[in-house]
């Protein structure tokens, strides 16, 4: 089991301590210390004031914040958890990627979603209702402009006839990509376009919000992981799936104490045996000493003790 860490790159009054260089540097080496394989962060390039107050965060932008957390550190993967791809033009978002991807030595991973904000497609002119078909797209796009070969390619939303994008991924097998969505369309295209999938627990009202499919037992993941591997065979996928997500129905219990630690140990073990490979975290960070403290606990005291 491989873990990926939440960067927490909040900048509200209470807690601005988190969003300096400085302080992305710290955390990014603690993570790497500790033996995270990855950092990862979210995407909101544009949220509603209603989201917002209504428990949403502020972000930065995921490859500014990545690239600094790869200035501090060797060997941590750098996470998109996720990047809403139908929001940027995918040439674009294949520079940004891969950029970072050279820079860091091979650390990128891509992890990539539809979203679920009517708002924030509004506000960067994208059509909500199009998601689907936009990200199945520009997926492909983006793999032919990392081929290293002139892309020419032409639809009703991009054009391009002589498009060259460099540098190369640093990796032979290129850029991992990840993609979230508990749908069937999602897990489809997943398994047709990506190298890995990332699920997330749902239900109530996050469903609403989220727009996906629920997600609450372990019977409802199994049948989706049967499903993303009866629908491979079917189109005759040759590589194992890579899947990531986090714990399902256990209790947010404080870091530190033993029992908490064992419950934990207990879910991601649960998961492994599932064939998930890689977890996401994210910890409680009332405070930069804080939450230095809480990466050292789950370090030591969970990841190390998953079997």
């Amino acid at each position: 089991m491989k873990f990926s860490c939440d960067l927490p790159i909040d900048f509200t009054d209470d807690k601005i301590e988190f969003s300096s260089i400085e302080a992305i540097s710290t955390m990014a080496r603690k993570m790497e210390e500790v033996g995270f394989s990855a950092t990862y962060v979210t995407d909101h390039p544009a949220p509603s004031s209603r989201w917002l107050a209504g428990g949403g965060h502020p972000t930065l932008d995921p490859f500014v914040a990545l690239s600094v957390a790869a200035t501090a550190t060797t060997k941590l993967h750098l996470q998109t958890h996720i990047v809403v791809l139908p929001y940027r033009n995918p040439f674009v978002t294949a520079k940004s990627v891969v950029s970072l991807d050279h820079l860091s030595g091979g650390r990128m991973i891509l992890g990539v979603g539809t979203g679920y904000s009517k708002p924030e497609y509004a506000a960067v002119g994208v059509p909500f209702e199009d998601r689907g078909e936009i990200m199945t797209e520009s997926l492909k796009v983006m793999q032919q402009a990392w081929s290293g070969e002139v892309v020419s390619y032409e639809s009703p939303r991009f054009f391009a006839r002589d498009t060259v994008i460099r540098p190369l991924p640093a990796r032979k097998e290129g850029i991992p990509v990840w993609a979230g969505g508990n749908a069937k369309p999602a897990i489809r295209r997943a398994v047709e376009l990506c190298d890995g999938w990332c699920p997330f627990p749902a239900e109530g009202a996050l469903l609403r919000t989220t727009r996906t499919d629920e997600l609450s037992t372990y019977e409802q993941l199994q049948d989706m992981i049967d499903f993303a591997k009866e629908h491979g065979e079917k189109v005759g996928r040759k590589k194992p799936l890579t899947i990531c997500m986090g714990t399902m129905g256990y209790r947010q219990g404080k870091p530190g104490e033993a029992a908490y630690a064992e419950e934990l140990i207990e879910a991601y073990s649960r998961n492994q045996e599932m064939g998930i490979d890689w977890a996401t975290v994210g910890l409680p960070h009332p405070s930069m000493p804080e939450y230095l403290d809480n990466i050292q606990w789950f370090g030591e005291e969970v990841a190390a003790k998953v079997k």
